[in-house]
């Protein structure tokens, strides 16, 4: 149980709950135990009644009656402490429960790019959910009945030990072997708990990724080889469940078997001693009750361990996650104020999940309000340019200066707030156009997101749709095109009113028509703001102050447009190509 040692903290924040639910479940088993005393004694007040019929049949009725009431008024009360046990215990595994999957999120938060790189999204998301949910099975049902039968072990062991402790060493016989054979099955229930988990991480991976992809798949009709592939998954996922079950199939049977055994002893020993005149026969009838009362607890031995072996195996693969230190970190709680003078150093840069060396020793400076346009093949290192200004990843080799401050000194939080960020694939929510736009200023009036919408050139499509600003966005912003998601991007981005703008190729799907009216709006948007423009598209950036030339990491041209043109180089051979294929140029 060394993986859910994590979880005692949430312990300790819930003790008074629990403490009092452990109480009100000592106090509920007392009662419940009087019951087989009070019917043991109304055995004996019937054999009594038989063997002395000179009695008074009113005297004997009156006992009789006494301890049924007796037995009804305990049970009753057991019952309730019972329903209370449950809402204490219980509720606190529900408490932890949202704990911990707000301890999971905020950690998925903080972690990397390169975090989410090398894990599938259904792996993340069977960790916060299935594996979460198999936690607090153990946070509740299994310390609660674990809590009962330890108590009712102690209590009903008190009460037949006082009445034979001949008999009670002969009942408990069974135990041992009990114990020896729980901690073999354990051991492989933990095992295969495991491997059951991993393979549903393996399930809901495939699934998202097929829902996610699915106009892939339909697109190239291979409907049956997914279905073949799934199928395949499931069945192997079915073979390990069942491996699971058989194994904790033993469990029940081999309870039965050994309470069946106690009963057994206790019917042959206690009747010896009644024969003997040692203990009476009510005495016998309560053993045999305490005996079945222990039955269920007995029972959920089994049960209980296997709630413990699989949440043992799922905090396991939560922990890995937990665990893992974040790349990223916020350095400093001062807050920064962000102006917008952006410069880098001979920064390099390597992703070390593929070990591309993305920039190789490139240095620009950026001043604020100044326009900074970056052309490039496929892979140059553009992107990787916008990605280092925002601090997704950290450089390997240089410097990188925001206001002439190494960015990692930066309050994180105020060097983001400052960015609006138009990432090259668009990524919308399913949500409303409009709390798309808001994203990017949750409290923006209906004017202010009209406004940056029709700066996109995006206004007059969004009013065209049946439901206008409120309608509902399909997963990634599918119900779009691809043009519309990228001018919602940029809706989104100017709407936040930050100090620096960076734009990735997002005006790609757009006609030229369009992108010069975006342009022109985005010139006047962004006086007085730090504006980095990635394109391929000579039209994008022939307006910026300066532009660089990016090829294999490395700053091969940089100049104003009308410098460029009049060199020879890539740039130049880019627009000759462009101006031939579009006479807006």
């Amino acid at each position: 149980m060394k993986e859910l040692q994590h979880l005692n903290k949430y312990f300790l924040k819930y003790k008074t709950q629990l403490l009092i639910g452990i109480l009100i479940t000592a106090i509920s088993i007392i009662f419940k135990v009087f019951v087989p005393k009070l019917i043991g004694s109304i055995v004996d007040i019937v054999s009594y009644q038989l063997q002395h019929p000179e009695i008074t049949i009113s005297n004997f009725k009156t006992q009789l009656f006494k301890n049924i009431a007796l037995i009804i008024g305990t049970s009753i009360v057991a019952g309730v402490l019972t329903f209370f046990m449950r809402q204490y215990i219980i509720n606190v595994s529900r408490y932890i429960e949202f704990d911990l999957k707000n301890e999971i999120y905020q950690q998925y938060q903080k972690l990397s790019l390169n975090f989410y790189k090398k894990n599938r999204t259904g792996d993340l998301m069977n960790r916060i959910s299935e594996d979460v949910g198999q936690v607090r099975m153990y946070a509740g049902p299994a310390i609660m009945y674990s809590i009962n039968t330890i108590t009712l072990f102690i209590v009903v062991l008190a009460f037949m030990f006082k009445q034979s402790p001949k008999l009670t060493f002969f009942t408990l016989i069974p135990l041992p072997i009990l114990s020896v054979l729980i901690y073999l099955i354990s051991k492989e229930i933990h095992k295969r708990s495991t491997i059951v988990q991993e393979y549903l991480s393996k399930l809901s991976t495939f699934t998202q990724e097929v829902f996610s992809g699915i106009s892939v798949i339909k697109a190239y009709g291979i409907e049956p080889q997914t279905q073949d592939d799934f199928k395949t998954l499931a069945l192997i996922s079915k073979e390990k469940q069942l491996s699971l079950v058989r194994i904790q199939a033993f469990f029940f049977p081999m309870m039965l078997l050994l309470i069946g055994i106690s009963n057994i002893i206790v019917i042959y020993i206690g009747g010896k001693q009644y024969i003997d005149g040692e203990i009476s026969l009510g005495n016998i009838i309560e053993f045999i009750i305490y005996v079945n009362m222990l039955t269920w607890p007995v029972a959920t031995v089994g049960w209980v361990t296997s709630i413990i072996q699989r949440a043992e195996a799922s905090q396991k693969r939560i922990n890995e996650f937990l665990k893992i230190e974040p790349e990223i970190k916020n350095k400093t709680l001062k807050p920064s104020k962000i102006i917008g003078n952006i410069e880098f150093k001979d920064v390099h840069f390597t992703y070390d999940d593929t070990n591309i060396k993305a920039l190789q020793g490139v240095s620009f400076k950026v001043r604020s309000g100044e326009t900074l346009a970056i052309i490039g093949k496929t892979g140059s290192g553009k992107s990787t340019i916008l990605d280092l200004i925002g601090r997704l990843y950290d450089i390997n080799h240089g410097e990188l200066l925001i206001d002439n401050q190494a960015i990692d000194k930066l309050n994180l939080t105020n060097l983001r707030d400052a960015i609006g960020y138009v990432p090259q694939d668009a990524f919308l929510f399913s949500d409303t156009i409009n709390n798309n736009i808001k994203f990017g200023k949750e409290n923006a009036t209906n004017e202010e997101v009209i406004a940056a919408a029709k700066n996109a050139q995006v206004h007059k499509n969004i009013i065209k749709f049946t439901n206008g600003y409120e309608t509902t966005l399909g997963e990634r912003g599918i119900t779009l095109s691809g043009g519309q998601k990228q001018r919602v991007s940029i809706a989104r981005a100017i709407i936040k009113d930050p100090k620096i703008l960076l734009f990735d190729d997002c005006l790609s799907a757009v006609d030229t028509e369009t992108e010069e009216k975006i342009l022109n709006n985005l010139k006047k948007v962004s006086a007085g703001k730090t504006s980095i423009i990635v394109s391929h598209r000579i039209s994008s950036a022939k307006n910026a102050d300066q532009i660089i030339v990016l090829d294999n990491g490395k700053i091969v041209q940089e100049g104003t447009h009308n410098t460029l043109i009049d060199c020879d180089g890539y740039y130049k051979a880019l627009y000759l190509k462009q101006l031939s294929e579009n006479t807006s140029l």
